[in-house]
């Protein structure tokens, strides 16, 4: 897996995060995993395909994902969330589309083509990943809301 691949996610969930939200962002070591691996409880996946294919899901646990969305309703002055009601699932799906629209920016200005599939969101619990054949790297961030991880899986189209 090649770095220019992942560094335009890692850096762009660093940022989009940290001024979505006003929050630090301290990132934990990376890490790649080969096999299944278990969601958190929330996970928004995009799907890439072109000259790199793949997905990239930002994984989090369900009380996460809601402090996050408030914290993004906050700032447009919108009413607080219990649950992860429809609103708090397309808070975070924003958030999805906004780290990747800046992700894939990047990776077109160092001369990459591809197009994405719109984020989807998974919720439950007990739920895995399993990409057979493609390793993937694992970037946790740690924010005041709880921990992302950017889980990305992508290779080059052979």
């Amino acid at each position: 897996m090649r770095v220019e691949y992942i560094n335009p996610f890692v850096e762009s969930a660093y940022s989009v995060i940290q001024e979505v939200l006003g929050v630090e962002v301290k990132r934990g070591d990376l890490y790649l995993k080969s096999t299944s691996m278990p969601v958190m409880g929330v996970a928004a996946i995009v799907g890439l395909a072109g000259d790199v294919e793949g997905r990239v899901l930002f994984d989090m646990s369900k009380e996460t994902a809601i402090k996050i969305a408030n914290g993004m309703l906050a700032s447009m002055d919108m009413e607080p969330i219990v649950t992860l009601n429809d609103m708090g699932r397309a808070t975070i799906t924003e958030l999805a589309n906004m780290i990747t629209g800046q992700a894939v920016t990047k990776l077109h200005d160092l001369g990459f083509t591809f197009d994405l599939t719109p984020p989807a969101i998974f919720t439950g619990d007990n739920m895995e990943v399993s990409d057979p054949g493609v390793e993937a790297l694992i970037v946790p961030m740690d924010i005041p809301q709880g921990r992302v991880e950017v889980n990305v899986a992508v290779r080059e189209r052979a």
